[in-house]
């Protein structure tokens, strides 16, 4: 036996996940710390926003700037979705604001705007934070399948700028 103590978290869907003690500690440590850094900070989820409004009109001013449009599911009580907003606003974030117009859309307790995870064929059950770019006219052109940024705490922010780089890249370009 290795003496590396696990836990299994049970998810609300059945699914369950295996974290090593010593995994689940930095999580933890990085929640403090997000809480303890500022603690009136603004959170980067509007839990109380209608997220089909919000992509409505980020779908108008997308067409109008020529851009695409970063659809980000998350939460508020997600250590790793406020890891992802803080590379989102960045020092190296300019050039994903110079490419897309961004909505982050609340996704509770995985009980929140799921008429809008369907939509865009995004698979919670993969982990949050979960993304899907989508085109002025609101096609899809890209969304994580497998988890792809559930673990941004352990990204710096260089690598998450360079993922959506990359998903720029793979996706056809704005206005095509």
């Amino acid at each position: 036996m290795s003496g590396r103590v696990s836990k299994c978290v049970l998810f609300q869907d059945g699914t369950h996940s295996v974290r090593s003690f010593p995994s689940l500690l930095v999580s933890a440590a990085l929640a403090a710390l997000l809480c303890a850094a500022s603690p009136a900070a603004e959170l980067p989820y509007d839990e109380h926003a209608n997220a089909s409004e919000q992509i409505g009109q980020a779908l108008l001013a997308a067409q109008a700037a020529h851009k695409n449009v970063l659809l980000v599911f998350g939460a508020n009580w997600c250590p790793d979705c406020r890891v992802l907003d803080l590379a989102l606003h960045g020092k190296d974030a300019t050039s994903i604001s110079d490419r897309f117009v961004i909505v982050k859309v609340d996704v509770g307790n995985f009980d929140k705007n799921l008429d809008l995870v369907k939509r865009y064929g995004v698979p919670l059950r993969k982990g949050i934070p979960a993304a899907a770019l989508v085109s002025g006219e609101d096609k899809l052109l890209y969304v994580t399948k497998a988890g792809e940024l559930a673990a941004a705490h352990r990204m710096a922010e260089p690598a998450i700028v360079d993922f959506f780089t990359r998903m720029v890249a793979d996706a056809a370009p704005a206005g095509r």
